[in-house]
C-alpha cells in the first residue's frame, strides 16, 4: 500500500485498546510519524479523491535513476510498465518484476519510484514496474494476469535486455507484496516461467485479517487499518473479505500447498497490521521446505520505511532486503 502514504493519514484503528498507540512505536519512527500529514481513511466514497491525490503527488521527478515507459501485451490490451535500467547494454544479469502497493485500490507505477530505484541500484540490475488495473474496477484475476503478462514478456525478451531468464525475481510492497506472492504461486502452478526469488515487503496476504481474524490490540493502528483492509480485499475479490471461500490463487494465505515456491524474503514491522499473517506465511513456507528469511522490524508500523526513510531501522531494513535479493538473484 506504500504509494498511499503520500496522501494518507496517520490514524489509530478502531480496535485500539491502548490509550497511547505511540508507546509501542520505535522513538525515531514515532517522531517521523507524528509529522506525517493527515488524510481520510480510504473507502468507496473518497476513493476517487485519493486516486487524484496519487496523480498529483507522483514521484516521477524523484532524483536518481529515471525510468522509461513501455507497454507489454496483456489480457484485454497492453499493460503499461516502467523500466529502470542502471546498466543498459550489460549482459547475463538478473531482473526483477516490481509491483506497487496501494491496498489493491490505489497507487500507480510512478507513485513510489524510490523503491524501484532502490531495487535497481541495490542489485545493479533491471527492474520492470507494472501499472496494473486497480480494484474495484477490476476484480481478481485481472491484475494477476497483467502482472503475469509482464513476467512472461520479460522472460521472452530476456536476451534483448541482456537478462538471464533463469534469474528473475518478483517483488512488491504491501498490496504489491500480495500481488507478488500471487504471481509466484501462478508461475509455480503454470510451469511456464521460472521465478528465482520472491521479496515481499510487509505483504498483504490474508483477506481474513480484520474480518474473521481479529487483530491483536497493539497492531494495525497506523497508516493501514483493519477497516481499510476489509475494503481493499472486498474490492479485489468482488465479495466480502473473510468469506468462507475465495477464488483459487487470489489470497496467498489461503493457498493450501505452498511447496515449490521460490526462496523468499518477508519483511514486516512488529506493529504492522500484517505482522501476524506475514509470520504465518513465512512459517508455512519454511515447513514446506522453501528457503525463507523473515525480518521483523521492532516498533515499526506499516510503511515506516517511506515515512521515515533515513531512520536507523529503515536503513537496516533496506540493507537486509537488498542483501536477500542479491543472494536470491545470484549476485556476488
Amino acid at each position: 500500500m506504500a504509494p498511499l502514504l503520500l496522501g494518507m493519514a496517520t490514524k489509530a484503528g478502531a480496535q485500539a485498546v491502548n490509550p497511547d498507540p505511540y508507546s509501542t512505536v520505535d522513538p525515531e519512527l514515532a517522531a517521523a510519524l507524528r509529522k506525517f500529514p493527515a488524510g481520510p481513511e480510504i473507502n468507496a466514497q473518497n476513493l476517487a479523491a485519493l486516486r487524484a491525490g496519487d496523480r498529483s503527488s507522483s514521484m516521477s521527478n524523484a532524483p536518481g535513476l529515471q525510468p522509461r515507459k513501455a507497454t507489454v501485451p496483456g489480457p484485454g490490451g497492453d499493460v503499461p510498465v516502467l523500466i529502470f535500467d542502471p546498466r543498459p547494454g550489460a549482459q547475463n544479469r538478473p531482473a526483477t518484476i516490481y509491483i506497487h502497493g496501494g491496498g489493491y485500490v490505489v497507487g500507480r507505477a510512478d507513485t513510489n519510484i524510490q523503491l524501484a530505484q532502490d531495487i535497481a541500484q541495490g542489485t545493479n540490475s533491471m527492474v520492470v514496474s507494472v501499472d496494473y488495473t486497480l480494484a474495484p474496477e477490476a476484480h481478481f484475476p485481472k491484475s494477476l494476469e497483467q502482472n503475469y503478462a509482464a513476467l512472461a514478456w520479460l522472460h521472452k525478451n530476456a536476451g534483448q535486455f541482456g537478462v538471464d531468464p533463469a534469474r528473475l525475481a518478483v517483488m512488491g510492497d504491501s498490496a504489491g507484496g500480495g500481488h507478488a506472492a500471487m504471481l509466484a504461486i501462478a508461475a509455480r502452478d503454470r510451469r511456464e516461467i521460472p521465478v528465482a526469488f520472491q521479496c515481499l515487503i510487509y505483504p498483504m496476504l490474508d483477506d481474513r485479517t480484520g474480518s474473521t481474524n481479529p487483530v491483536p490490540p497493539y497492531m494495525g493502528h497506523f497508516i493501514w487499518t483493519a477497516v481499510e483492509n476489509r475494503f481493499g480485499w472486498t474490492s479485489l475479490l468482488g465479495q466480502p473479505a473473510g468469506s468462507p471461500s475465495v477464488p483459487p490463487g487470489s489470497v496467498p494465505a489461503r493457498v493450501t500447498d505452498v511447496s515449490g515456491l521460490p526462496p523468499t524474503f518477508i519483511g514486516v514491522g512488529s506493529i504492522d497490521l500484517f505482522c501476524e499473517e506475514d509470520i504465518e506465511y513465512a512459517r508455512r513456507l519454511a515447513h514446506a521446505g522453501v528457503s525463507t528469511e523473515l525480518f521483523i522490524v521492532p516498533g515499526a508500523y506499516h510503511g515506516f520505511d517511506i515515512v521515515a526513510r533515513e531512520a536507523k531501522l529503515t536503513v537496516e531494513f533496506r540493507n537486509a532486503w537488498q542483501a536477500a535479493l542479491r543472494r536470491g538473484l545470484g549476485i556476488g
